[in-house]
């Protein structure tokens, strides 16, 4: 490396870390350097002078030293600090020339006169052939925003770059379009099928917002689904309590008619015959009630057209079409999901009338219960004093 050139890269280097903004993600040193590695990727397939060379590397060091100043114009403030620096250097003024040229080939709508013009154009835009190119572009977009100078969305990004490859860049040394065409081409087509994927993901968007608004409220449709839930665990809580009395009493009737009942043929046993009877009525009480408490009730089973209608038959509740036809069920369905206000009152019909059921069962139970209790407690009474009054005396005169 020449001295020159050494001096310039610690010159740029200690530049662009202590003065460039740091909103400056993607125009910073990194990308400088990046130029640089391009820049002799392509001077190693010209054959040009070492002061050409060195001209052209002085230019790729010194290309993007202006966004230290301004972001408008700054090839124009790169040209000035590097003529600056160059003619502090001692450098050829012929030559300085020259790096001058090549880095006014860089401003976006320039066209590159000269062989070392191309070079180091077609270096600044090496990227667009990497794989690492959506990554850097998004760094590019992100400074943008930060600086003030534009924010783009996504979508605006995408249209931006496919455009920038279509239209506006194309390489122009021999080794660039032999090289690095191809990567270009596939991050090109990447980018149509990130856009493609952008448009998907929007139709899916715009059609979930659709049957959103036209759906039931989320909110709405919680509520009901979460209540109707509870109903449903409610009702079978107290089926389960019924059916442990009903096993119960079954348990104690039987019992009774085994063991107890055909003791009271002996006279001796006459005094068991009270607190047995009511042993055995309390218990079949409790029996009749816990069978009422789960007895279902089936309605008629039938509507009429009027009633759709007319909205007055819940259609959500089997009791209400279970004699109807199938055609004629499906026509009062489809009249249901049209209208969401009837949706709502049926599913408000459902609770009301559910809410009645458990109304009505859980009175049952807690009758059944309390029947039940006060049975076995009066039973206890009772064979305890039968036991207590008449015991000893039919022990007494059975001896």
């Amino acid at each position: 490396m020449s001295a020159i050139l050494e001096k310039t890269e610690n010159f740029v280097v200690a530049l662009l870390s202590n003065e460039l903004d740091n909103n400056y993600l993607y125009h910073n040193l990194r990308h400088t350097q990046r130029v640089v590695k391009s820049t002799k990727e392509l001077l190693n397939s010209c054959a040009l002078s070492d002061s050409e060379n060195e001209a052209i590397l002085l230019a790729a060091w010194l290309h993007d030293t202006g966004y230290t100043q301004e972001t408008d114009n700054h090839e124009r403030k790169s040209c000035q600090i590097a003529k600056t620096f160059l003619e502090k250097e001692g450098y050829n003024a012929k030559m300085i020339d020259q790096v001058l040229a090549c880095i006014m080939a860089t401003v976006r709508y320039a066209e590159p006169k000269s062989i070392h013009e191309e070079i180091l154009r077609d270096a600044d835009a090496s990227h667009f052939a990497q794989k690492s190119y959506l990554e850097t572009a998004d760094l590019l977009r992100e400074e943008l925003k930060l600086l003030g100078i534009a924010d783009y969305s996504h979508k605006e990004w995408l249209n931006a770059n496919i455009k920038m490859f279509r239209t506006e860049h194309r390489f122009y040394t021999d080794y660039a379009k032999e090289n690095w065409q191809a990567g270009k081409d596939k991050n090109l087509r990447r980018l149509v099928k990130d856009k493609k994927s952008e448009k998907e993901i929007a139709k899916k968007e715009a059609l979930k917002a659709k049957y959103k608004s036209e759906s039931p409220d989320r909110g709405i449709q919680t509520l009901f689904r979460v209540t109707l839930k509870n109903h449903i665990t409610l009702s079978d809580i107290a089926d389960t309590k019924a059916n442990i009395l009903l096993s119960v009493n079954a348990i104690i009737i039987s019992l009774a008619l085994s063991n107890l009942i055909p003791k009271l043929d002996n006279p001796s046993n006459e005094y068991l015959i009270y607190p047995t009877v009511i042993f055995v009525v309390f218990s079949i009480i409790s029996m009749i009630l816990a069978v009422l408490a789960t007895r279902p009730n089936v309605t008629s089973g039938q509507f009429s057209k009027e009633d759709v209608k007319q909205k007055k038959v819940n259609l959500l509740f089997f009791g209400n079409f279970h004699k109807m036809k199938l055609d004629e069920y499906e026509w009062a369905i489809n009249e249901l999901v049209k209208d969401k206000d009837y949706i709502y009152s049926s599913l408000t019909k459902d609770l009301y009338f559910l809410g009645l059921v458990l109304d009505r069962k859980y009175k049952l139970l807690r009758w059944t219960y309390t029947i039940f209790m006060i049975g076995m407690i009066v039973s206890v009474i009772a064979f305890a004093f039968s036991f207590k009054m008449y015991g000893p005396e039919r022990m007494m005169a059975l001896l």
